[in-house]
């Protein structure tokens, strides 16, 4: 009896083992369409919380219509913010969906350019650096901003479209670092192997 529940979960595992192998092969390539034009990035298997919220998000069309609301050059471009849909701008940076996610902050994961990262509450207000539940921003300066580095959750990387993100920083803005015209976007996820990610964009899986 003993060797037989041995030899069922033995199966189980490697059931188990063999479907995440077989999933493993795929990704999610992320498009982020502008009028500025198209940035392309993926998101990071080990923060899985901010992965799935943000292709959830993504998913329910949350992001179309949106704009990057605050963007500074050779720093970062911000965007995600649902009131940024609205008619009155003095509201952007201030909304979300209506929760936070627990940080996943990783060592391994730097601000360099193109990363993509979560914005947050910054303060003793958010002590566990929870990360907002949309909002998020691509770094833009191409020496990166490693000050930011074990702060904030990093969770993905542009692989193509980094000279968008240069433009869209580029833009004129008012005092609030707003452009003057809204950049809006329209956020897609096509799920494709990584070997023709990789072929396509040159980005290597670990």
């Amino acid at each position: 009896m003993k060797k037989r529940l041995l030899l069922l979960l033995a199966t189980v595992w490697l059931i188990n083992v063999a479907t995440a192998q077989k999933k493993s092969k795929k990704d999610y390539l992320i498009t982020i369409a502008t009028s500025q034009g198209t940035i392309r990035l993926v998101l990071f298997e080990d923060t899985p919380k901010h992965r799935e919220n943000f292709l959830k998000l993504v998913k329910d069309k949350f992001y179309n219509g949106t704009t990057f609301h605050r963007v500074i050059n050779d720093f970062m471009i911000q965007g995600g913010d649902p009131n940024s849909k609205d008619s009155d701008p003095s509201n952007d940076g201030s909304g979300n969906p209506g929760y936070t996610i627990p940080a996943e902050i990783l060592p391994h994961h730097k601000h360099v350019y193109g990363a993509l990262a979560a914005a947050r509450l910054g303060g003793p207000a958010n002590p566990g650096k929870e990360s907002s539940g949309s909002q998020f921003y691509l770094v833009e300066n191409h020496e990166g901003v490693p000050f930011l580095d074990n702060q904030y959750t990093v969770y993905g990387q542009v692989i193509d479209g980094l000279s968008v993100i240069d433009k869209i920083a580029d833009q004129p803005k008012d005092y609030r670092d707003r452009p003057t015209t809204d950049i809006k976007m329209t956020v897609t996820a096509d799920k494709m192997k990584k070997k023709k990610i990789t072929q396509l964009y040159g980005y290597r899986y670990e």
